[in-house]
């Protein structure tokens, strides 16, 4: 079992965990997640650390609520414990001095691009960081984000707050007004990453992007991650999750991720109607006990 040192919610349906971890702690590098198992009979859901702490022996990770685990995930509180925490796995991300960097977060993906932003700044680069949400409740991490960027754009779907747009417009501007960039790192939808990765290819600039959204074990063995990079099968578990985006092929992405939504769609109205039904129950027997004090 794995404590949960704290919680706390970033938005509505965003939650930040911080949880005892001491060994995935002292080995996690930028880019790299760990796997979770709520409870025994629970699915395997891969989740990106956000942060460490070997010193005092904690993990973070974000999680936005998208489906039963996720959900059953974020009604834990602090003091809670999960029942596995699996990791770090996946290959760290490639960090070195490549000049001006652009990292781009899109939804709960800036809490993945945040620790490659910091780990690429503290190597001397250039960090020009564009965050995306669909409005101002669901921007995250905009001072941690800040603190290790030259610059931080922000986007919203609405224009509820900063700039009403995509972060693929706050990029086109930067192309056109003639921003060097040496790399672009960007980690989000597959729709957003794709978007992004179409706009670089056509300026030859390098593209690294993040596929951990389809992984199911996290080891390889299951093969439900599979991706073609440059027409090759790979993995994203254990070959990524950070990939070329000019050699990935976003319609086999988009399409093997929307092999299992029916079943999920199930699977969370059965535990939405579980929940409703827990909840009468309380109910009925919070009215029973009064009336048996009456």
């Amino acid at each position: 079992m794995f404590k949960i040192i704290h919680a706390q919610f970033l938005a509505p349906g965003i939650k930040r965990f911080i949880i005892e971890a001491p060994r995935i702690a002292r080995k996690q590098k930028p880019g790299q997640f760990v796997i979770l198992r709520v409870y025994e009979e629970g699915e395997r859901i891969p989740i990106t650390i956000e942060n460490s702490d070997p010193e005092r022996g904690t993990i973070n990770i974000v999680v936005q609520t998208a489906g039963k685990t996720t959900a059953l995930l974020n009604s834990l509180h602090t003091g809670d414990s999960i029942l596995d925490v699996v990791g770090p796995l996946g290959k760290p991300s490639e960090i070195a001095n490549y000049g001006t960097v652009v990292v781009v977060g899109g939804g709960v993906g800036t809490a993945m691009a945040y620790p490659t932003a910091a780990a690429l700044k503290r190597a001397g680069n250039r960090v020009l960081a564009i965050v995306g949400a669909r409005n101002k409740e669901l921007v995250i991490l905009e001072r941690e984000m800040r603190e290790v960027s030259d610059a931080l754009m922000i986007t919203t779907d609405d224009g509820s707050y900063a700039e009403k747009g995509l972060v693929t417009d706050k990029l086109r501007q930067l192309i056109e007004n003639g921003t060097r960039i040496d790399l672009v790192v960007a980690v989000g939808p597959i729709v957003m990453m794709k978007a992004v990765s179409e706009m670089t290819r056509k300026e030859n600039i390098r593209t690294v992007v993040s596929l951990n959204p389809i992984m199911i074990d996290g080891t390889g063995m299951c093969g439900g991650c599979r991706v073609l990079i440059d027409g090759k099968s790979q993995f994203a578990c254990v070959d990524g999750p950070e990939f070329d985006g000019h050699k990935v092929d976003f319609g086999v992405l988009m399409q093997r991720n929307s092999m299992y939504r029916q079943c999920e769609q199930l699977s969370m109205e059965e535990y939405k109607r579980k929940r409703e039904e827990e909840e009468h129950a309380c109910v009925a027997a919070s009215a029973g006990t009064q009336g048996d004090q009456r």
